[in-house]
């Protein structure tokens, strides 16, 4: 029998991550320069039409149908053959129909690669992407769904990951230092925010579509589903806090968009630990996600590394500093199904913890490179030099964002 209040929050917490896709592109459009607005834009959104059709049609399968301890599922659910619309999801105690969980996780399929493509930022050819979109997503994506989510090698192992610090941060933020080294530098590096309202705009929805996305990861309501909540506030305002007053100390001046780009780092960060860490574990998580990623950020701009708006510093080391801290403060006391971490005893839980991250953020940084230079064969990668200078959206899409002839 349904239970609506749990299906209701299903819901909810689906419809709150499909808002965080959305919210990514304002946050990168408004990051963007003039020239390129629509271009990251075009790129985010196309992954809400794109990702559905491979998910329905055999990314769920692949994700979460067989293959236990193995690396990858299999077809038996391609088309969601076989699950009637009123099949129970299983691993939420016969709560709430299977269609929801799928829908769900279809959301996470849908943000996880458009994360990438703020380091890439107006270089990169629009049918280049399309192919990176749909190839990232079988060859990276799926399997560590599966290893981590879906019962397989990784899962079996005993490592966990709350909602996706493996899974969706670690991987997209070291694809995309793969793709800015591969990509190379912007003609303009010096080119500037168009719009800091329109990135707190974005900032906002990902704040807020982040309570489903971490929330609804406990895929149940209870005591733990309240704790991944709160905590996910705590470490974003910590980390974001953190960000400024380093940033301030260093600049003289405090930063919106410092501010801004450290409650990103925060929610991250926590991500992975959210339902398995104490409260007070999520602010010292969120305040070495603001110094961590900040520092990283300079580490990027010292060696030369163009990641435009600095996913791998943000993304990519928020997912593998919590995947870390979580084998540091995990315990069973706040989470009977979690473990306990290296500062509750749990030495052999931090290990696996530590080598997963470090495993996956490996393979998505060479599997990326790799890949690019394979799609390279088939289509231009990198968009030609006139294209770069006068914009992607007027070079690729023959749009632009403003009519600046207008009154």
């Amino acid at each position: 029998m349904i239970d609506t209040g749990t299906t209701t929050f299903m819901i909810l917490s689906t419809s709150l991550v499909m808002l965080m896709t959305p919210g990514l592109a304002f946050f990168y459009g408004g990051l963007a320069s003039k020239r390129n607005i629509l271009g990251i834009m075009m790129q985010t959104f196309v992954s809400l039409g794109i990702t559905t059709i491979l998910w329905i049609s055999f990314g769920y399968s692949l994700c979460f149908s067989g293959g236990h301890g193995a690396i990858i599922g299999n077809f038996d659910a391609a088309f969601l053959k076989d699950i009637p619309f009123n099949h129970m999801f299983a691993g939420g105690g016969n709560q709430y129909p299977t269609f929801i969980f799928i829908a769900y996780q279809m959301m996470f399929a849908i943000i996880t690669p458009t994360l990438i493509t703020g380091a890439f930022i107006n270089r990169i050819t629009f049918k280049g992407y399309l192919i990176f979109l749909v190839l990232w997503q079988i060859f990276v994506y799926y399997p560590f769904v599966h290893m981590v989510w879906g019962g397989g090698l990784l899962a079996t192992w005993g490592v966990l990951d709350f909602a996706g610090g493996i899974v969706v941060h670690a991987i997209a933020g070291f694809a995309a230092l793969a793709s800015v080294i591969y990509v190379g530098k912007r003609i303009d590096t010096k080119s500037v925010p168009n719009s800091i309202p329109l990135v707190a705009i974005g900032t906002a929805l990902l704040w807020f579509g982040w309570y489903g996305f971490n929330a609804g990861s406990e895929l149940r309501v209870d005591s733990v589903t309240t704790l991944a909540f709160l905590n996910t506030d705590v470490a974003a305002s910590f980390a974001a806090i953190t960000w400024l007053i380093i940033e301030w100390s260093r600049e003289k001046k405090p930063k919106f968009v410092g501010l801004m780009t450290g409650a990103v780092a925060g929610l991250a960060t926590i991500t992975p630990a959210a339902g398995y860490v104490p409260l007070w574990a999520a602010i010292i998580i969120g305040i070495l996600a603001g110094f961590v990623s900040f520092f990283a950020v300079q580490l990027k701009n010292k060696r030369g590394w163009d990641d435009a708006l600095d996913v791998w510093g943000v993304h990519g080391m928020g997912g593998v500093l919590g995947t870390i801290l979580l084998g540091v403060f995990a315990t069973t006391a706040v989470n009977p199904r979690g473990a306990n971490g290296l500062f509750f005893g749990g030495g052999a839980f931090f290990m696996k913890e530590l080598i997963a991250v470090v495993l996956a953020a490996a393979y998505a940084f060479l599997f990326t490179l790799l890949m690019l230079k394979l799609i390279n064969f088939i289509t231009p990668v990198k968009v030609d030099r006139e294209i770069e200078l006068v914009g992607i959206d007027e070079g690729e899409l023959g749009e632009k964002a403003y009519d600046e002839g207008a009154l």
